[in-house]
């Protein structure tokens, strides 16, 4: 791999809505952080887990209008690197009767910086996330112990 090659670490993620209500309040926050070049969306796929446990991909033009009008932005974004295996293991997490989206992600604003380590010879050995629910809880305590 090239050395300078501005490419930051890839995330994903998958978003279960409850009763396959999509609301579309989270899509101009996606679109801003797009915009902003603090992410690039590589791929984004819609499913629907009926009662039965059977999955559907979810095209986006088929979505409401409070949803479809963001979607319309990322028509389209398919990297590559998700493919049905993937799509078929994301939709173990989710309960029947609900939808979810899956959405692969470049972290842009690394890619500098994980350029320039590069290039200074180092090498990253390990990573990691931290669930949100954990984050918030420790916060908290650490609120709780200050009080």
């Amino acid at each position: 791999m090239s050395d300078d090659l501005e490419v930051g670490p890839v995330d994903y993620m998958v978003i279960e809505f409850p009763g396959s209500k999509l609301t579309g309040e989270g899509l101009p926050i996606l679109v801003d952080l797009v915009d902003r070049g603090v992410i690039r969306i590589l791929d984004l796929v819609f499913i629907d887990k009926g009662p039965d446990g059977d999955v559907t991909v979810m095209e986006l033009s088929g979505l409401d209008d409070a949803t479809s009008g963001h979607l319309a932005l990322f028509q389209g974004a398919s990297s590559g690197l998700l493919d049905g295996s993937d799509i078929s293991e994301a939709a173990k997490a989710v309960e029947p009767g609900n939808a979810a989206g899956i959405l692969i992600y470049e972290n842009r604003w690394a890619g500098p910086f994980v350029a320039a380590m590069r290039r200074s010879g180092a090498e990253l050995v390990a990573s990691g996330r931290l669930p949100a629910t954990d984050v918030i809880a420790a916060v908290e305590a650490l609120g709780a112990d200050n009080t």
